[in-house]
C-alpha cells in the first residue's frame, strides 16, 4: 500500500495518504478542507526514472481531470 503525497489546490495544503487500490490514489479528499481539488503530487521516489517530468514541476490531478497540469 502505497503513501502518496498531494497537494489541495483549495486551501493550499499538502498532505499524505496512505492508498490501498490505485482506483482510490485519484479521488483522495484533502485532510483538512475535505476538498477534492487536489493534485497528486511527483514524488522524488516515483519520478526516478522520469526525471524530466520531475525537473519541469508536472503533477498528476485527480479524479478524472486531464492528466498532467
Amino acid at each position: 500500500m502505497p503513501i502518496y503525497e498531494y497537494h489541495c489546490n483549495d486551501c493550499n495544503t499538502d498532505f499524505e495518504q496512505l492508498v490501498f487500490s490505485s482506483s482510490q490514489a485519484d479521488c483522495v479528499p484533502c485532510t483538512k478542507c475535505g476538498s477534492t481539488n487536489v493534485e497528486r503530487k511527483v514524488s522524488s521516489i516515483a519520478s526516478a526514472g522520469s526525471s524530466a517530468a520531475a525537473s519541469a514541476g508536472a503533477s498528476y490531478s485527480s479524479c478524472g481531470s486531464s492528466g498532467f497540469s
